[in-house]
């Protein structure tokens, strides 16, 4: 405790001494940028006549595309009704009619909300992707969990893509494929590949080592053992990493209407730019329903067992009902079904915040002018060798000298780039955001923890939240609060507490009953067991929450750039909406994934670590260690 006291205080001094100098003030014009330009136009001129583009580049941009033609000719030519009886025979075999009844009111909902020409855009875009990610994913993944050279060779590049916010990803897909649904194919298959390759290792290194030595001993081959042996025994593990796959995919394939892919996003994404609640929300529920529907037909698969022959009558019947009914009604969702949200949505919206407005400006001015402005004062006032310091420091202590290392050269990488100053603007969003996080995921997981009942009322609001896309999140916060750097940041807090509530509530969970039992037995009170007892011998758990709050705040914070969240994520976006600003938004894209890494390894490394020995001291004893 005296070392942090004294280096803190080393750090504000030479805050206060060298405050104002040597800050890296943003550069518009930087030389990355231009560099990133040249390699655009470059690209743009050889796109037809390099190898690189003949012979790989275009063939997979032709496939990308065609795959995604060919699901939305797909559920065009069936109509609304064959595709919801397809869907619902899908359903059904997969979980029966509960399953089919969800899948059913789903789909139902893309019509009564009107936007089911989109939604049907979205799927078959969610389709294609998958799918290219399955075939590739899987594959790496099985050999992965049988060869512990490639997943140490895998573990690094899987690493940065998971770190890597969404929005990084469009840039480079826009270099090579240009705008478009191909594009967004490619993205979304990137974007979704690792937890299909990292569950599915996992699922086949966790398969008993027994089963496998015995079919060994009676002569099986390889690839007999991993055909019946590994995948049926990872059959549940690996719907898993297919279910995250589909969720993850999703999520992308709605931020890429930045990048002109067609479906959903793109009315959420004008919505956006309007601050238009109304225009937004149909497009939004109908994210979060076929969310919702993906998830449940994918865990019903996951169910072991045959189907019984009823279940697949049962479906066929759905199936040719909803082909029956297209050629009856058309393909066309009728129009007096559907309900028209804009117009009350947005008085709705407009009254509340009249009626509000005292209340949500006091919160947003309270957090803007307390945590938000005085931590970017001092970010992008301080020296960047202070800052440097700081990150060094930290990152040392927490998580040793190889990770503080990578964080410092990460963090210091982003000057070369000329985004310095929005990087401490993007780092002062993510740090408040991630504390803000931490402080309501701590308070819901320990009650979680300590009460059946809230864990109860908590779990379905938490799953709820873990299934929508984050675009979604920015629907609320956006029409109480407007378009301001707070609403970025209560965005990220809404998107990151779901995961950080269950990592401490599973931590707390876990403390043994046995240490819980003595501290009360000598009489602490249950302020002092949670303080002395639950709360230390559940660091791990609380710090990796920590871990995953940052990374998925960050995350976060780059959408929040449509929202007016400054910083890296506004870069961004403007890459996009203007051409001259390409190399800037390409350039922010990789800033925000050093950013990442920064604050992963040091996050990460602090709850990979064992926690040190805490000196203990005895009455007129010597120190006892």
């Amino acid at each position: 405790m005296p070392i942090a006291v004294a280096v803190a205080a080393i750090v504000v001094a030479c805050h206060l001494l060298f405050g104002g100098s040597a800050t890296l003030p943003h550069d518009e014009d930087a030389a990355a940028f231009r560099l990133i330009g040249d390699l655009r136009d470059w690209v743009d001129a050889n796109r037809n006549a390099s190898p690189i583009f003949l012979f790989l580049v275009n063939y997979v941009r032709l496939l990308a595309g065609g795959l995604n033609d060919a699901f939305a000719l797909l559920l065009r030519e069936l109509g609304w009704a064959g595709t919801m009886g397809l869907a619902g025979g899908i359903g059904w075999l997969a979980g029966g009619p509960r399953t089919a009844v969800t899948v059913l009111a789903g789909f139902c909902a893309f019509g009564v909300l009107g936007v089911w020409p989109e939604s049907a855009e979205t799927l078959a875009l969610v389709l294609a992707s998958v799918l290219l990610s399955l075939l590739l994913g899987l594959p790496l993944g099985v050999w992965a969990g049988r060869s512990v050279r490639l997943r140490r060779l895998l573990d690094p590049v899987l690493d940065v893509m998971q770190i890597m916010p969404t929005f990084a990803y469009l840039a480079p897909m826009v270099l090579f494929f240009q705008i478009g649904p191909a594009a967004a194919v490619v993205a979304t298959t990137v974007y979704a590949i690792p937890p299909a390759i990292r569950i599915t290792a996992l699922a086949v290194e966790r398969v008993s080592p027994s089963a496998v030595e015995a079919s060994a001993s009676l002569g099986a081959t390889r690839w007999q053992t991993l055909r019946t042996v590994h995948l049926p025994l990872a059959r549940a593990t690996i719907a898993l990493a297919v279910g995250q796959t589909v969720m993850m995919a999703l999520s992308m394939v709605v931020i890429a209407a930045l990048i002109a892919a067609p479906g959903l996003g793109s009315g959420i994404v004008t919505g956006l730019s309007r601050a238009d609640v109304g225009l937004m929300l149909p497009s939004g529920l109908a994210v979060v329903a076929l969310a919702v529907v993906l998830d449940r037909t994918v865990a019903a698969c996951a169910v072991p067992g045959g189907r019984p022959r009823r279940a697949v009558l049962a479906a066929a019947v759905l199936a040719l009902c909803g082909a029956a009914a297209s050629l009856l009604l058309g393909t066309g969702f009728p129009p007096g079904w559907t309900l028209h949200l804009a117009g009350p949505v947005n008085d709705a919206v407009t009254w509340a915040k009249f009626s509000w407005y005292g209340v949500t400006d006091a919160i947003r001015n309270l957090v803007t002018e307390a945590l938000l402005n005085p931590l970017q004062e001092v970010l992008t006032s301080s020296p960047w060798w202070l800052v440097a310091g700081v990150v060094l420091v930290v990152a040392w202590r927490r998580a040793g000298p190889r990770d503080a290392v990578v964080a410092v050269c990460c963090l210091l990488a982003t000057a070369p780039l000329g985004l310095w100053r929005h990087t401490m603007e993007t780092l002062t969003t993510v740090l408040t955001g991630t504390a803000l996080t931490l402080a309501a995921g701590l308070a819901l997981g320990v009650a979680a923890a300590r009460s059946p009942r809230f864990s109860a009322v908590l779990r379905p609001l938490l799953d709820a939240a873990q299934t929508m896309p984050s675009f979604v999140y920015l629907l609320p916060a956006l029409a109480l609060f407007g378009a301001s750097r707070f609403t970025a940041v209560l965005a990220c807090v809404v998107y990151a507490l779901p995961p950080v509530a269950r990592l401490v509530q599973d931590g707390i969970g876990a403390v043994s009953p046995a240490a819980v039992e003595a501290a009360r037995s000598c009489g602490s009170t249950e302020w002092q067991v949670l303080w002395k007892v639950r709360l230390p011998l559940a660091r791990g758990a609380i710090l990796l929450a920590a871990n995953q709050g940052v990374v998925m705040t960050l995350a976060m914070v780059v959408v929040g750039g449509l929202v007016g969240g400054g910083g890296l994520g506004y870069d961004v976006v403007s890459g996009f909406a203007r051409r001259a600003d390409f190399g800037m938004g390409l350039a922010a894209g990789v800033a925000t994934v050093l950013v990442g890494v920064t604050l992963d390894r040091i996050t990460r490394g602090a709850a990979e670590r064992p926690a040190r020995k805490v000196p203990r001291w005895s009455p007129g004893k010597k120190r006892i260690s």
